[in-house]
């Protein structure tokens, strides 16, 4: 099976039913999307799908082939963060962790599509979970990124 992850293409032998977050784990070591419910439910394994914000548990590699993915590998990098994970420390938004790799990818996948979104549009884009409950940080941190970035996710 070919998938372009992170600007790359790879080959995977893998079953077409594997969910893409199995794939993304333990077939080619990109860690940093997080097992959380396994139903869909919390969004800890938010990725990007063609610029859509999927839950990677339930999505099987069959329905992403051929298909652009991008993980939080890809978001920004130690020497240039990306415009989210700058507001993000800003914020103070992450505390326990459980959920910051799904957050930021649904948040940059907002940003991508609506560059300067409103309250509203954050809290209808932003449904995956908090442990901590930082949901106005995470607010506040989408907000401070729409104002240094035009909305590219890259």
């Amino acid at each position: 099976m070919e998938l372009q992850v992170n600007h790359q293409a790879v080959r995977l032998d893998a079953d077409p039913q594997m969910p893409l977050l199995w794939a993304l784990r333990d077939e080619l070591n990109l860690t940093g999307t997080k097992f959380g419910c396994g139903i869909a439910m919390c969004g800890a394994c938010t990725v990007l799908v063609d610029g859509a914000a999927v839950r990677s548990c339930v999505m099987p590699l069959a329905a992403v082939e051929g298909k652009h993915i991008r993980t939080i590998e890809s978001l920004g990098t130690a020497e240039a963060p990306h415009a989210l994970q700058l507001a993000w420390v800003a914020e103070q938004v992450p505390q326990c962790g459980y959920c910051q790799s799904g957050m930021l990818m649904a948040a940059a996948a907002l940003l991508e599509r609506t560059p300067k979104p409103t309250d509203a549009q954050i809290d209808e884009a932003m449904s995956n979970l908090c442990r901590c409950g930082t949901y106005q940080r995470v607010r506040a941190a989408i907000h401070r990124a729409a104002t240094t970035t035009t909305g590219a996710a890259a």
